[in-house]
């Protein structure tokens, strides 16, 4: 079968030790005080704090011959890692040295050396992917770094991201899958399969004997998980779930009697006990032996052939499965769905704090996945994706009371608050297109819930507030929006960034100095002229209903101020002078 799934046989060569104890005390301190000035993330140093605090996700040095080489001549890499069961954990991001050598891929298998070298307290995070998904993998990783938590390990399904993390300075492992570098897809058969390499690394890693937290890409941790999970040293799986109406209003696990929603994989806890060893095996037989179960589907078909009794009175945790396994739900408000964080704010209206976010119930694909984890702030990107060429183009939305507020919630409401607030988008749109610049979407209201599903507007029993301040993939199709189109069909591209864009602690302060108001004014009013005169430093009075011509005469004076916000979009641009684009839509 190949690489990790082999795992259970122990590597039988040990390696040299390079480093003298007190060589590796020494090296460790030093690292540790000055890791992040270091140039580990990117080939130059960087010049300030944000190109510090991102410019680790910047594309990954190849190997110095060119690409990779996993010949077994190869010398291996002189920074080693610590003993096993030491947990004296080799600093993530520290990446080796670049004029080193790829070691073979045969000393990325997975075996209980090499669990036991990143475990921490009996426990190892993992989570697993392709080349597809490096962003997401990195911005997972970043997270738990960022909480102090570095007993994890990532599970590359291709070499291409094996090499990727490995000179990144990230712990990973290669699980043999030689899996396709592209996003597959949801859904698709390729997807399925890899619903089945986690089910097969469960079974691979429990045998081990150490507790694993086992996590999909697309989640992050905005809070150290293992405090809580310790809690309930008797459960023999933990596991979170797809649960939208609150079953509890404070940190305890989910009451298993109210959860009739599926549980779900993507973030979940095991202890390697007989029960889940069990679990684990059952699972793993069911979907080799027909192709067509989803993974998640499975795990609740076995986990639930019996639900209760409760294992005892106070601890949350219920008898499932055949009976001897101890199962508990982790809350919903806490460990969230992209529904109760995004859609409800339940974390918020409870007044806890969320541990994770999991981007389930989106409607774009893995590139709605991205900007939802964007709008929230929490996702990493390179640089260059808080500056881009051109500049920005923002404006502050208007929004009339009686469209958000009055009257009943229903489907003509709605969709009044939505088409008023898209008139708004069309028109920065066509601006955006005419300065070449990147849009900040504005805040996006909706009245009613979306999903796919017949629903009366919002979930019953659901903490959703109407109205709601609603994801993106809620209105647009942000994965189409995002994709490259023909350009005598679509017209020419025009970017986008998040809402919370310009809010985000990791855009630069060059960035934040460069700005310019426009208040648009009725012209023929003081200080109301198609002209690049400022009325006073920062701040441009612009006319209303101005044609293209006049946009690009009066702003291609401020082609180097990095973001340009406008009051309004109300009667902002008149329309296009081409007839082609202005098509039927008339003035914008």
């Amino acid at each position: 079968m190949g690489g990790w799934r082999n795992a259970v046989q122990e590597a039988a060569a040990s390696k040299p030790l390079f480093l003298t104890i007190y060589t590796t005390i020494i090296v460790g301190i030093v690292a540790t005080s000055f890791y992040v000035f270091s140039a580990i993330y990117s080939p130059s140093a960087p010049t300030s704090t944000q190109s510090i605090s991102t410019s680790w996700l910047s594309s990954p040095p190849l190997s110095q011959n060119g690409g990779s080489n996993f010949s077994n001549n190869i010398s291996q890499p002189t920074d080693k890692a610590s003993q096993p069961g030491s947990n004296q954990l080799k600093t993530i991001w520290e990446a080796p040295p670049s004029n080193s050598k790829m070691p073979p891929l045969e000393s990325f298998k997975l075996t209980k050396e090499l669990v036991g070298e990143r475990a921490k307290d009996n426990v190892i995070i993992v989570t697993f992917g392709n080349f597809a998904f490096m962003d997401f993998i990195l911005t997972w990783v970043k997270h738990l770094t960022d909480l102090d938590v570095s007993n994890l390990l990532v599970g590359a399904m291709d070499t291409k991201l094996l090499e990727a993390l490995y000179w990144k300075g990230v712990p990973v492992f290669d699980m043999g899958s030689h899996m396709s570098t592209i996003d597959v897809g949801w859904g698709s058969p390729t997807f399925h399969k890899m619903g089945r390499e986690k089910v097969l690394l469960i079974n691979a890693i429990l045998p081990f004997g150490y507790e694993l937290l086992m996590c999909d890409t697309d989640m992050v941790w905005l809070k150290d998980p293992l405090p809580y999970l310790a809690q309930y040293p008797d459960a023999d799986i933990l596991t979170s779930s797809d649960q939208v109406v609150p079953t509890v209003v404070d940190d305890r696990l989910a009451d298993w009697k109210q959860v009739g929603a599926a549980y779900n994989i993507g973030i979940f806890h095991w202890r390697p006990t007989e029960p889940a060893i069990k679990l684990a095996k059952e699972w793993k037989d069911m979907l080799l032996a027909d192709d067509k179960i989803w993974d998640q589907n499975g795990f609740n078909e076995l986990a639930r052939k019996q639900t209760g009794p409760a294992v005892d009175d106070d601890s949350g945790l219920f008898y499932a499965f055949d009976g001897t396994l101890k199962l508990g739900i982790l809350p919903e408000s806490i460990f969230c769905s992209g529904h109760t964080y995004f859609v409800q704010a339940m974390y918020e209206q409870l007044r806890l704090e969320p541990y994770a976010l999991h981007t389930t119930f989106q409607y774009g694909g893995t590139e709605g996945k991205r900007h939802r984890l964007r709008e929230a702030m929490v996702f990493y990107d390179p640089p260059e994706y808080y500056d881009a060429p051109g500049g920005f183009l923002s404006f502050k939305p208007s929004i009339p009371k009686s469209l958000l507020l009055d009257g009943e919630h229903n489907l003509e409401s709605h969709f009044s608050l939505i088409n008023y607030q898209m008139k708004q988008i069309r028109s920065a749109l066509a601006i955006a297109s005419l300065l070449n610049r990147t849009l900040v979407m504005p805040p996006l209201w909706c009245r009613l819930d979306r999903l796919w599903f017949s629903h009366p507007g919002v979930l019953e029993g659901s903490m959703t507030r109407q109205p709601f301040l609603c994801p993106l993939d809620h209105v647009f199709e942000v994965n189409v929006m995002l994709k490259d189109l023909p350009e005598e069909e679509f017209g020419p591209e025009i970017n986008i960034r998040e809402y919370s864009f310009l809010n985000n602690p990791l855009l630069p302060q060059q960035v934040k100095e460069s700005w310019l108001d426009v208040q648009l004014c009725q012209e023929g009013t003081e200080d109301c002229h198609a002209s690049s005169n400022t009325s006073r430093p920062g701040l441009l009075r612009f006319p209303k209903n101005s044609t293209e011509e006049m946009f690009k005469t009066v702003f291609s004076s401020f082609k180097d101020v990095k973001v340009i916000q406008f009051s309004s979009m109300q009667g902002a641009f008149y329309s296009f002078t081409d007839k082609a684009k202005r098509g039927n839509s008339g003035t914008v």
